[in-house]
């Protein structure tokens, strides 16, 4: 049965470890607005910027210990809440692909929220040693953020979301901060094009009758 249209898909975000306390609120049906509080300053930036060209409502807070376990968390609490607020699943559109060009990067990214989690980024260009060196820095705006932290968010999104990502590079010619904004734009907008209702799609989208 596909959801009504008026009904807003929601979730509450929820994680309490020994190491962190994660809260907030997950609308995938939202307007794009963000309330965001990670603890570090660039994650809130690229999380604000998922929100809004995804047109979902994100508010969150987090504090813990260490900043990988709260990059991490947060990335397993969201995903969680994305799926719990998909519900069934039924009438999405289950798959999204959006390719956005911020100066001189460009970055695609392709969702299939299918189930099977698994993350995957490629290098599509001639220039790689360039695109290395940028994924290598840890210079946010001269706050210090690195690739690895945004894999590790993406990660635990991507594994309790239940969904596949898979990201390339296609050119890059600036910082790693324009890289990362234009990746977490570029999900932003695939994540809520796969998320859609499509009215012809009656039940889950699925010749298997489930995605679980």
């Amino acid at each position: 049965m596909v959801p009504k249209k008026n009904k807003i898909r929601k979730s509450i975000i929820k994680r309490k470890t020994n190491e962190v306390d994660i809260k907030g609120k997950f609308v995938i049906d939202g307007a794009g607005k963000g309330k965001i509080d990670s603890g570090f300053q660039p994650l809130d930036h690229l999380l604000d910027l998922f929100a809004f060209h995804g047109f979902f409502d994100l508010n969150l807070f987090a504090k813990g210990d260490l900043q990988h376990h709260i990059i991490e968390d947060i990335g397993i609490a969201m995903g969680k809440a994305f799926k719990s607020a998909l519900g069934s699943m039924s009438g999405i559109n289950r798959y999204g692909s959006f390719s956005l060009v911020m100066d001189k990067v460009v970055v695609e990214t392709n969702i299939d929220i299918s189930g099977r989690p698994s993350l995957h980024y490629e290098i599509a260009t001639g220039n790689k040693t360039k695109v290395q060196s940028i994924l290598s820095s840890d210079n946010f705006d001269g706050i210090k953020f690195t690739f690895k932290d945004a894999e590790e968010f993406l990660e635990g999104f991507v594994n309790h979301a239940s969904l596949s990502l898979v990201y390339i590079v296609k050119s890059a010619d600036g910082d790693l901060h324009h890289l990362l904004e234009a990746l977490f734009k570029s999900l932003g907008k695939s994540l809520d094009q796969a998320s859609q209702i499509n009215r012809r799609r009656k039940g889950v989208p699925s010749t298997k009758g489930i995605i679980d």
